[in-house]
């Protein structure tokens, strides 16, 4: 009876915390001249049970994001997926994308030239064309994985020839900011980048994606660009590892 009780009060707190984030959302959106309809919610769901996974989707969110290729895969034969896109959004290595492509509808994580040979080589034997994201490390931070703002276009370059990898769009973590002005010029500098390139008509690249903003900070990103955030905790609680 507790468990069961226990259950429902942390399902109801999930609907709680979506029905504020999305008006936040809508906030952020209008400061920036959009509305919630342009910014996509994204549930991250790092050590979330399939319970809880599937209780957020049944209250509207169609965008899920797994950091991890062992626990999506453990997870997904208990989702409720139908309708529901899947993303990859935490370093892969490239002795696991065989195993992630065929299961997920984009890779917001690729950081290197490798990493895109390999997703381009195992989805043409899928006959499959991989939408990604260039994760880009905006502050060099060398905790972080992602790829310096220099060597962006150069990887650019190399990706418009691939024939199974179509690049949608940026992705950054920017480092924790005490003020939101330097927390701004981080995303800034991301938005000029991902316009500019926008401009240039790059062969299979469409600057379509720009995806930075987490729990602590998606609504700064919103307001400085972002159309894609990805909110973990602040939609299932603390994580429990």
């Amino acid at each position: 009876m507790t468990e069961k009780f226990s259950t429902t009060l942390r399902e109801q707190t999930i609907e709680a915390n979506l029905r504020f984030i999305r008006e936040r959302i809508a906030e952020a959106a209008a400061k920036s001249g959009r509305t919630a309809d342009d910014v996509r919610l994204m549930a991250v769901t790092k050590t979330v049970e399939p319970i809880f996974i599937n209780h957020a989707i049944a209250c509207g969110v169609g965008l899920i994001g797994e950091n991890k290729v062992q626990e999506f895969l453990s997870k997904q034969p208990f989702l409720n997926l139908d309708g529901v896109e899947a993303h990859l959004i935490g370093h892969l290595q490239t002795n696991k994308v065989r195993q992630i492509v065929p299961h997920v509808s984009m890779i917001q994580s690729v950081d290197s030239l490798k990493l895109a040979r390999e997703i381009d080589r195992q989805c043409e034997k899928l006959g499959k064309v991989m939408p990604c994201l260039i994760e880009v490390n905006i502050a060099k931070e060398e905790s972080k994985t992602g790829l310096p703002l220099e060597e962006l276009e150069p990887l650019l370059e190399a990706l418009s020839l691939m024939s199974h990898v179509r690049v949608e769009g940026l992705m950054t973590i920017p480092p924790i900011c005490d003020e939101k002005e330097k927390l701004c010029d981080y995303f800034y500098k991301m938005r000029e980048m991902f316009v500019d390139i926008g401009r240039k008509k790059i062969d299979n690249i469409n600057m379509q994606i720009l995806s930075m903003g987490m729990s602590s900070d998606y609504a700064e990103a919103i307001e400085c660009g972002a159309n894609l955030v990805r909110i973990g905790s602040s939609i299932f609680g603390p994580r429990l590892y």
